[in-house]
C-alpha cells in the first residue's frame, strides 16, 4: 500500500523580509519539511501574523553562507536587485538535483537566476500575498486572492505546489504563466514608481491627472507585453486600474516605503523590465523609460542609512 504522506524535503528561505519571512514562517509552522532561514542576522524564531491566528514558528537561521550545505528546495525571496548578493548562498545550497522558486517581482526569473545554481532547475513565482514585515522576527500575511502564489503548470511548477501543500499559502500553477507574470507586473509599473516619486501612498492614484498617466503607462506596457507573449485584452489598462482602485487608499507600495527608509528599490526589475523587453521587441517605451531613469537618480541616493518618516502601515499587493 502507498502513502499519501508527501516525502519529507530540505528547504531553504534566502532572504527573511516580508516575502521570504512568510514563506519560511508558513512552512515550519506546517511542520512537514526541514526548513531552514538565510539571512544577514540570525534568529531563533519568526512570529508570523495570519488574519485567522498567530503562531511562533522556530527554524534555523544561518548567517554565514560558508555553513550552508545543499538543499532539496531553496526559495529566493530576496528583493531582485540584490540576486547577485545572494549568490554565495545559491553557490553553497544548490546542485543540479535542486529546485530554486524565485518568488520576486518582474519577469526574467530564469535568465536572472539560472547562471547562479549550478544547474539547479528554476522555478519563477508570482507572489500575490500581501506581506509585511513589522520587526525583524516579525512578519504578517494578509490574504489578497483566492491563492497566494501562482507558478508555471509544468513538472517543476506542480512539484512546488505539492511542497507548499498544508501550508498558509496557495499555490496554483497555471498554463498561461507568462500572461499572468505580465498581468502583475502591471500594476507594479504604476503603482510602486507613482508613490515612491510622490511620496504618497495609494491615494495619489486617485487623483484624475494621476489616473489619465497610469493608463497612458498601462497602455504602452501592454503593448510591449502581447509582444512577449502576454495574451491580454483589449482594455486591459482600464481592467488593470480597477484592480488598484479596490486597494485602500492608506496603503503604501514596498517601493514608497524603501523610499522612506533611504533603502534602494527595484526599478529595474519593474519599468526597466519594460524598457528592456521593449528594446528585445523595437517597441519604444518613452513613459516607462521617463520612470526608470527619475527612479535611478533617486536610486543612487538612497544609501539605506535615512530614517523613516513614519512607521509602515499596510503594504499593497504590488509589492
Amino acid at each position: 500500500m502507498t502513502s499519501n504522506t508527501p516525502e519529507r524535503r530540505s528547504i531553504a528561505v534566502v532572504g527573511l523580509g516580508s516575502i521570504g519571512g512568510i514563506a519560511a514562517a508558513t512552512l515550519a509552522d506546517a511542520g512537514r519539511h526541514d526548513v531552514t532561514g538565510c539571512a544577514r542576522r540570525p534568529l531563533d524564531q519568526l512570529t508570523l501574523e495570519m488574519p485567522e491566528r498567530t503562531v511562533e514558528a522556530p527554524f534555523r537561521v544561518l548567517s554565514e553562507p560558508v555553513v550552508a550545505a545543499p538543499v532539496d528546495w531553496v526559495l529566493l525571496a530576496t528583493k531582485a536587485q540584490d540576486t547577485e548578493a545572494a549568490a554565495p548562498w545559491l553557490a553553497r545550497l544548490c546542485t543540479p538535483a535542486t529546485r530554486v522558486a524565485v518568488l520576486q517581482n518582474g519577469i526574467g526569473h530564469v535568465e536572472r537566476v539560472a547562471p547562479l545554481v549550478r544547474g539547479a532547475t528554476v522555478v519563477p513565482a508570482i507572489v500575490y500575498y500581501n506581506g509585511e514585515r513589522l520587526a525583524p522576527d516579525r512578519v504578517r500575511l494578509r490574504y489578497v486572492s483566492d491563492h497566494e502564489l501562482v507558478v508555471p503548470d509544468d513538472d517543476a511548477g506542480r512539484a512546488f505546489a505539492a511542497l507548499m501543500a498544508g501550508t498558509a499559502l496557495r499555490v496554483r500553477p497555471s498554463a498561461d504563466f507568462v500572461t499572468l507574470q505580465w498581468r502583475k507586473l502591471l500594476l507594479n509599473v504604476v503603482a510602486n514608481p507613482i508613490t515612491a516619486l510622490t511620496l504618497q501612498r495609494q491615494a495619489v492614484l486617485r487623483r484624475p491627472d494621476i489616473h489619465a498617466l497610469c493608463l497612458d503607462v498601462l497602455a504602452e506596457t501592454v503593448k510591449v507585453a502581447r509582444a512577449d507573449g502576454a495574451r491580454f485584452a483589449e482594455d486591459e489598462p482600464k481592467r488593470a486600474m480597477e484592480i488598484l482602485m479596490t486597494y485602500g487608499p492608506e496603503l503604501g507600495t514596498s517601493m514608497y516605503f524603501d523610499r522612506l527608509a533611504g533603502r534602494r528599490f527595484e526599478i529595474d526589475a519593474l519599468n526597466g523590465a519594460v524598457v528592456a523587453a521593449g528594446e528585445r521587441h523595437g517597441i519604444p517605451t518613452p513613459l516607462n523609460r521617463m520612470l526608470l531613469t527619475l527612479l535611478r537618480a533617486i536610486n543612487d541616493t538612497q544609501d539605506g542609512t535615512a530614517t523613516p518618516e513614519r512607521a509602515p502601515a499596510a503594504r499593497a499587493p504590488a509589492r
